[in-house]
């Protein structure tokens, strides 16, 4: 069988619940939902630190 561990959403990186909507400001807010799956997109599971914070800033950013 499979692991039953599961894969890491981008509430899960952002460590909090998302928004329902996003509101579009600049720069995005931390728990705006498109923010959260540009960090999935980019692969910021294994990160933690200040990995995850420059991840972050730059998903926030673009």
């Amino acid at each position: 069988m499979g692991s039953s561990k599961k894969k890491p959403t981008g509430a899960d990186l952002i460590g909090g619940p998302l928004k329902k909507k996003c509101c579009r400001s600049r720069p995005r807010c931390k728990r705006c939902p498109v923010v959260a799956l540009r960090l999935e997109r980019a692969g910021a599971a294994p990160l933690t630190g200040k990995d995850l914070k420059k991840a972050l800033k730059k998903a926030r950013a673009a």
